[in-house]
């Protein structure tokens, strides 16, 4: 029989391993943010016709908070076509795993169809 005071399969390293596994996961959220922070925006008119970005950025790293967050917002037409790029600073701190909100206005090119949002880069 096997009891769980059987101290012949337990690994003395497996911390060490825990710590290395960590150290990497951290170098690589601290390398990449832009691989773990994703941006969704939506876009409505404000009562003077500008357009108004409203989105939330989502932190998915497991161990790195991030701040000063650098965002691309691009205008398209009906065609695909960029009719205007804007970068837009986002000075927040997001958690792991933690949300943050932003809101900006732009008055638009005009025949603008839709936009996206897309991070450029982040500090940790």
């Amino acid at each position: 029989f096997i009891s769980c005071d059987d101290k012949n399969n337990y690994d003395l390293n497996s911390d060490n391993h825990y710590q290395k596994s960590k150290s990497a996961f951290e170098e690589t959220e601290r390398k990449h943010p832009v691989n773990f922070l994703t941006a969704v925006a939506k876009k409505r008119k404000n009562f003077i016709r500008q357009t108004v970005v409203i989105g939330k950025l989502y932190n998915g790293a497991r161990i790195v908070a991030y701040k000063d967050i650098v965002l691309l917002i691009r205008f398209y037409s009906k065609t695909g076509t960029i009719l205007e790029e804007n970068q837009q600073t986002v000075y927040e701190h997001i958690a792991p795993g933690g949300v943050v909100s932003f809101k900006s206005k732009y008055f638009p090119p005009k025949d603008t169809d839709s936009l996206a949002v897309k991070e450029l880069a982040a500090k940790c």
